[in-house]
């Protein structure tokens, strides 16, 4: 068995292989004079770990590309992050079901797949091969616990991530809330958590995924006025999309944290120990 990856999770890639006791394939990546990318994989095994996350179009496309280099070996695929994966539905006629296109894509030339905590878990169905998603809340509780906060507030930023974040919390045995969203007219949203206090604790707002970033600027600024001692953020995939980042530390917010999925400086902890255990390591 061998591991290779994307250049959108090299790192990653690298960290599983170690986990896996195995070797990382050395790939060369390049782009033709009219734009067209090219891979060349060497030294492939019959057994392969493809890791790839699809964090835009040319991703997605080094991905393909890649599985179909290896279309001579046992493949399992590994997509840490998916994009794509909101577009779960059509909203209006004429619509694709993007997460449905891109799994079925992605399924050629693979025998099974392994997602992190996809958008919606019913996206999993739609690939051509077994396919099952595993969670790093765990992984976020553990690293709270090492940044050794009194007794911290655990906040989901809405009622959809209460599951998330009170996964995250178990592992300390911490409360846990979830925000409150009111909407008062068409450009105002009352925000409020549902039960706990804020004051004087230390909040940590978790989520699966942080893109623009603005309800968690708009959650850390309600819990500095009600007396939070201070707020950090911490999420799985960080896309932070449109200057996201300086967006919640400007909010105020004192640490924001990430994992691998997507490699960032800010990527604290990773994927791959969870990964090399769905692997069967």
């Amino acid at each position: 068995m061998k591991v290779i990856g994307t250049e959108a999770s090299q790192v990653l890639a690298s960290r599983i292989a170690d986990e896996l006791g195995t070797a990382v394939v050395d790939v060369k990546f390049s782009r033709f004079p009219d734009g067209e990318l090219y891979v060349c994989a060497g030294g492939l095994d019959e057994e392969m770990v493809i890791v790839g996350s699809i964090v835009d179009s040319d991703s997605l496309v080094q991905l393909l590309l890649l599985i179909d280099s290896c279309e001579n070996s046992h493949n399992r695929l590994i997509i840490p992050y998916m994009g794509y994966a909101r577009q779960d539905k059509r909203f209006k006629a004429g619509e694709p079901v993007s997460a449905r296109a891109v799994a079925l894509a992605v399924s050629r030339g693979a025998a099974a797949c392994i997602t992190v905590n996809i958008h919606d878990k019913k996206v999993n169905s739609y690939f051509g091969i077994p396919s099952t998603d595993v969670s790093l809340a765990p992984d976020i509780g553990t690293h709270i616990k090492k940044m050794d906060l009194d007794d911290p507030l655990i906040l989901a930023p809405d009622d959809g991530a209460t599951v998330f974040a009170e996964t995250v919390a178990a592992v300390g045995n911490w409360d846990c809330d979830h925000l409150d969203k009111t909407r008062i007219s068409g450009d105002e949203v009352r925000m409020a958590h549902k039960n706990l206090s804020a004051a004087k604790r230390s909040v940590v707002i978790v989520d699966d995924i942080i893109s623009t970033g603005g309800t968690i600027a708009t959650a850390a600024a309600l819990l500095a006025s009600q007396g939070a001692r201070d707020v950090h953020a911490a999420c799985v995939h960080g896309v932070f999309t449109n200057g996201a980042y300086a967006r919640l530390k400007a909010a105020g917010i004192r640490e924001v944290v990430c994992s691998d999925t997507i490699e960032r400086g800010c990527s604290q902890y990773s994927a791959a120990l969870r990964i090399a255990g769905a692997l069967g390591r």
